[in-house]
C-alpha cells in the first residue's frame, strides 16, 4: 500500500504544511466517525488497581459506541479476546467495535494516536514525535509509532513535524483558535530547541490554526506538565469551560485563578472574548499520599455523549448540571473515574477523535 508522507521540518516556510494544503483540525463536538482508544495494560499506570478500571473503562466504550464507531489498538489475538470478554461484560455493541493490532507502550491514545486534520471530504494523520512527556515513562517507542501506522493503513495522507506534541496540551474551538499553556509547551523536556513562537508557528502550520491562546500552569498532580484538558476546554466557537478551586488553601486556587484571569483578557480573532463557564473541581483525590489530578474538564465530547469523569464527590453533580448547560444538544453522563484517575488521566486523556468528512 502507499503512502504520502510529507516531511516540512525542513522547510522554514512551511510551504507543504496541512495548512497550506488547506487542512484544518477540528473542534471536538464536530461530528465523529470513530473514537482511538489504546487497551489498558500497562501494569505500572494503575499499580495495583488495573484490573479495576476495565469496568468503568468499558461502559465508556460502551456510550460512545452507541453514536460512533470505536477503534481500538491491541497488540494481539490474545489482547483482543480479553477485551471483548470485558466489553461482553458490559453489553457494548460488539458491531460498533473494531480492533487494530497496534501494539502500544500505554493507553493515553490522546496523547499518542493520530491527529486527524481534514479538508473537504479529505482526511490526513499529523504524526507528531511522542516522548511520553519529557521522556518520564520509558519506553515508548510502540507509542511513537502508531499514528503512521494507522495512516498506513487507512492510507491517508502522512504530516510528520518531527517535534514533540502531544494531543492533551491543545485545545480547539474550531475557528482558528488553538488554546495551550506555557507550563507544558514551553517545558524545556519537550523542545528545547524552539521557542514560544516557534511553537505557535508548528501549531498553527500543522493544525491549520489562526491563533494560539497561552494559559499558565496546570493542577497539581498532573505528570504531563499541565495539559490544558485538565483545566480549560472549548464547547463551543467563543465559550470555555474553566475550573476553579474555591479554597483559598488548596494547592489549585492560586494558580487556577490566575489561569482565570488570563482567560478574561483574551480575545478571539475578530476580536471577541470568551464568554466563560466556571466549573468547579472535586475535593482532593488521594491515594497511597498521592494527590491525583482528579479534574470535571477531562470529559469526553462524542457524538452520543459528553461523558464526564466524577469521583463520588459532593460537587459531582453541580458540574455534570453546569456541562450538560454547555452542550443542550447531547445528554451528558457521568461514569465513576476514581480507579481510572490512579493512572493520572482519564477520559479525554484516553480517547482521540477521528472526525467524520
Amino acid at each position: 500500500m502507499s503512502i504520502t508522507v510529507i516531511n516540512t521540518s525542513e522547510q522554514p516556510e512551511f510551504a507543504n504544511s496541512p495548512k497550506k494544503q488547506g487542512f484544518q483540525f477540528p473542534a471536538e463536538w464536530a461530528k465523529h466517525e470513530a473514537t482511538w482508544l489504546s487497551w489498558p495494560h500497562k501494569e505500572a499506570s494503575w499499580p495495583g488497581k488495573l484490573e479495576t478500571i476495565y469496568k468503568p473503562y468499558c461502559e465508556f466504550i460502551k456510550i460512545v459506541a452507541t453514536g460512533e464507531k470505536v477503534r481500538i489498538n491491541v497488540k494481539d489475538g490474545a489482547m483482543k479476546a480479553f477485551a471483548v470478554s470485558e466489553l461482553e461484560k458490559v453489553n457494548a455493541d460488539l458491531n460498533q467495535i473494531e480492533f487494530y493490532f497496534n501494539e502500544s507502550n500505554d493507553a493515553w491514545c490522546r496523547d499518542h494516536g493520530p491527529a486527524f486534520v481534514v479538508k473537504g471530504n479529505e482526511k490526513a494523520v499529523v504524526d507528531w514525535g511522542y516522548n511520553a512527556w519529557g521522556g518520564k515513562y520509558p519506553p515508548y517507542d510502540l507509542d511513537d509509532v502508531i499514528p503512521t501506522k494507522i495512516a498506513k493503513h487507512f492510507n491517508l495522507p502522512l504530516f510528520t513535524p518531527d517535534i514533540v506534541m502531544e494531543g492533551g496540551s491543545v485545545e480547539f474551538n474550531g475557528a482558528g483558535t488553538i488554546l495551550t499553556s506555557t507550563a507544558c509547551l514551553l517545558n524545556e523536556n519537550r523542545n528545547p530547541h524552539l521557542n514560544k513562537e516557534q511553537i505557535e508557528t508548528y501549531l498553527k502550520e500543522f493544525y491549520g490554526a489562526e491563533q494560539i491562546l497561552w494559559v499558565g500552569d496546570g493542577i497539581v498532580g498532573d505528570d504531563t506538565d499541565g495539559h490544558i484538558d485538565d483545566i480549560t476546554r472549548f464547547v463551543n466557537e467563543d465559550t470555555v469551560l474553566t475550573v476553579l478551586e474555591s479554597n483559598p488553601l488548596d494547592e489549585n486556587h492560586l494558580l487556577l485563578q490566575e489561569n482565570y484571569d488570563a482567560l478574561k483578557k483574551m480575545t478571539l480573532p475578530d476580536g471577541r472574548p470568551l464568554n466563560i463557564v466556571k466549573l468547579p473541581m472535586p475535593s482532593p483525590v488521594i491515594f497511597e499520599d498521592t494527590r491525583l489530578p482528579a479534574s470535571y474538564a477531562n470529559f469526553y465530547i462524542a457524538n452520543a455523549a459528553v461523558i464526564v469523569p466524577i469521583f463520588n464527590d459532593v460537587n459531582d453533580q453541580k458540574a455534570l448540571d453546569i456541562i450538560q448547560g454547555c452542550f443542550p444538544d447531547r445528554p451528558v453522563v457521568g461514569i465513576n473515574s476514581v480507579d481510572i484517575i490512579w493512572g493520572l488521566g482519564s477520559f479525554h486523556c484516553l480517547s482521540q477523535q477521528e472526525p467524520a468528512v
